[in-house]
């Protein structure tokens, strides 16, 4: 399976940088991702630069997600984990305010 490779290729560059992802430069928009279930912190790793909270048996991941290469990367992560994806959603921006 396709999904199955691109698991195993994530989990070998992980563990090949040592547990460090590259960080792409550009502005990006913050996300809210919901999976099922309430994922330990063994889970970090794979989730690295998106902050995890767990309530009522789902975890919300949070983050700035640079562009969609990066959001499908993410999505492909969580598929290749075994994990459901519930939502996915851009946070709204927070109003500017003019003075």
């Amino acid at each position: 399976m396709k999904t199955e490779r691109l698991a195993v290729h994530y989990a070998r560059r992980t563990l090949e940088s040592g547990g460090e992802q590259r960080t792409r430069k550009g502005t990006g928009t913050v996300y809210r991702i919901v999976v099922r279930g309430e994922l330990s912190g063994r889970y970090t790793i794979a989730f690295e630069g998106l902050e995890m909270e767990t309530e009522a048996g789902r975890t919300i991941l949070t983050g700035k997600v640079i562009d969609q290469p990066h959001l499908l990367g993410i999505i492909d992560r969580i598929s290749g984990l075994g994990l459901d994806l519930v939502s996915l959603e851009p946070c709204p921006q927070s109003p500017k305010t003019t003075r």
